[in-house]
C-alpha cells in the first residue's frame, strides 16, 4: 500500500525549497539573492527595455543556474577545466559526459564561438562607408579606447590580476561580444559581472554620454554644421574589409577571429551576389546565436563567485571605463576640431564607443539640442564603426600580452 504521507515527504525532501532552506546558511541564501537579482534584471530588460535582446537571456539563464538540484550549469567542471593540475584540464569530454543543458550551451562562449558568430552577424548590418568616405573618424574611434586601459590600470591598483584587470578594462569599449570573448578566455569566472556591466552600459548611453558631452564641449562647438562627405564606390566597401583583415590579423593574430568575423560579413552584404548569406548573418544566425550566447552568459551568474565585492568594484570600473572613453573620444574630437579650423563637430567623437548606431544617434541628438538644423547621424557613423575594429584590437592587443 502506498504511503501518501511518505511519499510527499520523500518529494519535499527532493525538491529545490528543502535545498534551499536546508542549507540556507551555506549557499542556499544566495541562490535565493541571485534569483531576485535574476528577477531584477527581467524587470531592465522587458520593462525599462535595456538591452533586451540579450539582457532578457542573461537574465534567464541567471534564473535557471540558481535553481538548485536542477544539474542545468556545474561551477565545479569549468573550475577543473581551467586548473592546469586536474585530470579534467580542457577536457571537453568531461564537459559533455557530466554537464548539463546549460554546460553545452557555455561551450560555444568558451570556444568563442558564439562572439565571433555576433561579429560577423554586426558586420552583415555595418555600413563602412561614412569611415571609407572621412577616414579620419578612424583617429576618433581609436580615441575612445582610452578608458580601456584607464579602468585596466585602475583594477590593477584595487587588486585585480592582469588577465581580470583587461577583462574589466574592456567594457569600456563599449561592445559586449568583444567584452565576452576576451572574457571568456582571460577571466571566466568573472564573466556573468562583466557581461551584465557591459550591457547595462550599452543601454544607458543615453542618460550617461549627454552630460558628458556638454561638460567637455562648448555651446559654440556643438552648434557646428558639418559638410555633406563624399560618396563612397561600391569597390572601396568590397576591398576594405579585405585589407582591414589582412592588416589587423598580421598586427595582432589573436584579433583575427573577431575581426574576420566582423570583416567576412561585411563583404557578404557588400558584394551584391551574397544577398541570402547577408540575410542569413544579419537575422536567423543572429537572432540564434544570441539567445545561446545570453542564456549561457547568464548561467556563469552563480551566487558564490557573483555576490562577491570584486562584482561591485567591476560595476565601479565598469561605468568609469565606459565614461573615460566617451571621455576620449570627445577629447579627440576637440582636438580635430581645433585642427580644422572649425569643420569638425567634436561631438562625433562621443560615438567612437563600440555601441553601433546608438551612440552615433545620441550625438546626433545632442547636436540637434543645440542647432536644430545640425544633422550629424552620418557624420557620427564613421567614429562608431571604428569604434567597432578599436574594440576588437584592443581586445587582440591585451589577448596577446595576458592570454
Amino acid at each position: 500500500m502506498i504511503n501518501i504521507g511518505e511519499v510527499l515527504l520523500n518529494l519535499w525532501e527532493s525538491s529545490g525549497f528543502a535545498y534551499i532552506f536546508a542549507n540556507f546558511g551555506g549557499g542556499g541564501w544566495q541562490n535565493l539573492v541571485m534569483l531576485v537579482i535574476a528577477c531584477g534584471l527581467l524587470y531592465l530588460g522587458i520593462v525599462k527595455q535595456f538591452e533586451p535582446l540579450l539582457m532578457v537571456g542573461i537574465a534567464f539563464g541567471c534564473l535557471l543556474t540558481n535553481l538548485p538540484l536542477g544539474g542545468l550549469y556545474h561551477q565545479e567542471l569549468w573550475t577543473n577545466f581551467m586548473d592546469a593540475t586536474h585530470e579534467a584540464y580542457h577536457s571537453y569530454g568531461v564537459i559533455l559526459r557530466e554537464g548539463g543543458l546549460l554546460d553545452f550551451f557555455y561551450i560555444g562562449v568558451k570556444t568563442s564561438i558564439y562572439p565571433c558568430l555576433i561579429f560577423m552577424g554586426v558586420g552583415a548590418m555595418t555600413d563602412f562607408g561614412p569611415l571609407l568616405s572621412n577616414p579620419k573618424s578612424l583617429l576618433l574611434g581609436a580615441a575612445a579606447q582610452m578608458g580601456v586601459f584607464v579602468a585596466f590600470f585602475g583594477a590593477i591598483l584595487l587588486g585585480f590580476t592582469g588577465p581580470e584587470a583587461a577583462s574589466i578594462g574592456i567594457i569600456g569599449g563599449a561592445d559586449g561580444p568583444t567584452a565576452i570573448f576576451l572574457t571568456s578566455k582571460l577571466a571566466p569566472h568573472l564573466l556573468g559581472a562583466i557581461a551584465v556591466a557591459a550591457y547595462s552600459y550599452m543601454a544607458l548611453i543615453p542618460l550617461i554620454q549627454p552630460p558628458i558631452m556638454n561638460a567637455l564641449t562648448s555651446a559654440e562647438d556643438r552648434k557646428i554644421k558639418m559638410v555633406q562627405t563624399r560618396p563612397v564606390s561600391k569597390s572601396e566597401k568590397i576591398i576594405f574589409p579585405i585589407l582591414v583583415t589582412i592588416f589587423v590579423a598580421l598586427l595582432l593574430p589573436d584579433t583575427a577571429p573577431l575581426i574576420g568575423c566582423l570583416m567576412l560579413g561585411n563583404l557578404a552584404k557588400e558584394t551584391g551576389v551574397t544577398d541570402r548569406l547577408s540575410d542569413t548573418m544579419q537575422n536567423a544566425l543572429m537572432n540564434i546565436v544570441t539567445i545561446l550566447l545570453s542564456t549561457s552568459v547568464g548561467a556563469t551568474m552563480v551566487g558564490s563567485t557573483f555576490l562577491t565585492a570584486e562584482t561591485l568594484k567591476i560595476v565601479v570600473l565598469g561605468v568609469v571605463a565606459f565614461g573615460l572613453s566617451t571621455a576620449g573620444g570627445l577629447l579627440g574630437g576637440n582636438i580635430m576640431c581645433k585642427l580644422t579650423g572649425g569643420k569638425v563637430n567634436p561631438l562625433i567623437g562621443s560615438a567612437g564607443v563600440s555601441a553601433v548606431p546608438m551612440a552615433a544617434r545620441v550625438a546626433n541628438t545632442v547636436g540637434q539640442k543645440n542647432n536644430p538644423s545640425n544633422f550629424l547621424l552620418m557624420h557620427a557613423m564613421g567614429p562608431n564603426v571604428a569604434g567597432v575594429i578599436g574594440s576588437a584590437i584592443a581586445a587582440g592587443f591585451l589577448l596577446s600580452v595576458f592570454g
